[in-house]
């Protein structure tokens, strides 16, 4: 059943050179505008208790089709069908009243979103404790800031428990401890089978909290399918893009020097890396793609590469990073002489496993950051982290879990 089916969905917008064109064509009854298409034949569907995200450049048309999934927006052609309660975040500030207290816009806003106002009551003291804004509720919300915002509304549109829930880059002003509460509230919308789109620039968090994604560009759906996939073709499509903006700086910096020194810099500037990461994942020993392991538990990390030059010498490796603290909790490579270096052929896709007898982590959560560097380990091509793995919380202390074996002698 889908929560949402959108079909050949088009918006224009009319683009008028002087304010005064607007008057004028209404009166001499002559089009004095031009036709800006922003989306153009959008068709997807979100099944329920599914989570889409929406990614792509600014300018891309993400944000007009977010209003349209709310119905701030009407379609210029296309239709747009939700089912049950629809929640959203999309433009700062958006369905408050300036004038009024945060308590006050709490029935406004739901309200809105058709909760009775019985309801509303019950649920406000959970609002305001999530927000953490007891101590401004009953100030005008003109006085809050960005963050504050974002807080107040977020804590609604998730407390009111909607059926479908649309985020668009709304967590990007909130700090990063309000920012975990809300993945983790967007992870338990999830879990009770609620259906959610959400539209964001943090790939990491599309790669985290949607099971599909679509890229637009210029008003069109690009790609469209698993989100760990779509994100991995959107980032090597935005790093290939910086490369070669770099390489037009570079060499327009060199337009002073002599045409060899040129010609031997831009030789260089166009040779691409060895190899490219298409992804790093974790797996059970049946062959599937696991996010949740148990203690000790036999696991399989998986990078799987794209060859891009004839000849490369590749060595890989995994590391693996609690929390994303940065900090490496283990790293493991193929620097060694049982494992393959290559040479490896341009245009092949080389699949790299390592098998761990037993995930040593006991509790919490980690990513696994799969690596490919030149035979020197100083030149790095490409890393990639996967999802984010839980690991069961098991009986004990401290982090990690040992695998062992007890013996016990009397004499």
């Amino acid at each position: 059943m889908h929560s949402i089916s959108v079909n050949n969905l088009n918006k224009d917008f009319r683009i008028y050179a002087r304010p005064q064109d607007r008057l004028l064509e209404l009166l001499l009854r002559q089009p004095r505008h031009r036709v800006f298409h922003v989306l153009q034949d959008i068709s997807f569907d979100v099944m329920e208790g599914k989570s889409l995200g929406i990614i792509g450049d600014n300018g891309a048309g993400k944000s007009t089709l977010m209003k349209l999934l709310v119905g701030t927006l009407q379609p210029s052609s296309g239709t747009v069908n939700t089912k049950g309660q629809v929640a959203a975040l999309l433009e700062l500030g958006a369905g408050f009243h300036p004038e009024f207290s945060g308590r006050r816009n709490i029935y406004l806003n739901a309200s809105l979103l058709g909760v009775p106002d019985d309801d509303i009551a019950a649920l406000e003291e959970d609002i305001i404790e999530f927000s953490e804004l007891r101590d401004f509720i009953d100030r005008p919300v003109k006085t809050y800031s960005s963050g504050m915002y974002v807080r107040l509304a977020f804590s609604i549109a998730t407390m009111v428990r909607p059926d479908v829930l649309v985020i668009d880059e709304a967590l990007a002003v909130g700090d990063i401890a309000f920012q975990r509460k809300c993945v983790q509230r967007m992870n338990e919308f999830r879990a009770q089978n609620k259906s959610m789109v959400f539209c964001s620039h943090s790939m990491y968090h599309v790669q985290e909290l949607c099971d599909t994604a679509i890229w637009l560009e210029k008003g069109r759906i690009r790609e469209m399918g698993k989100s760990e996939e779509i994100v991995a073709r959107y980032e090597d499509y935005c790093n290939s893009r910086r490369s070669y903006t770099k390489a037009e700086e570079q060499a327009k910096a060199l337009e002073s020097e002599s045409s060899a020194v040129k010609a031997e810099q831009a030789e260089k500037d166009k040779t691409p890396k060895d190899a490219r990461i298409i992804h790093t994942v974790v797996r059970n020993t049946d062959g599937e793609i696991i996010d949740t392991v148990e203690p000790l538990q036999e696991v399989i990390l998986e990078l799987q590469a794209e060859i891009l030059n004839d000849n490369s010498i590749c060595y890989f490796g995994f590391a693996l990073m609690k929390d994303l603290d940065e900090v490496i909790s283990a790293y493991l490579g193929t620097d060694r002489p049982d494992v393959e270096h290559g040479p490896f052929r341009k245009g092949e896709i080389i699949t790299v496993q390592l098998r761990l007898d037993a995930m040593a982590l006991r509790v919490g959560n980690f990513h696994v950051l799969g690596g490919i560097n030149d035979a020197s380990g100083l030149l790095w091509y490409e890393t990639k982290l996967s999802k984010e793995i839980t690991v069961k919380t098991s009986k004990g202390l401290g982090v990690f879990v040992m695998k062992s074996e007890w013996k016990v002698d009397h004499n």
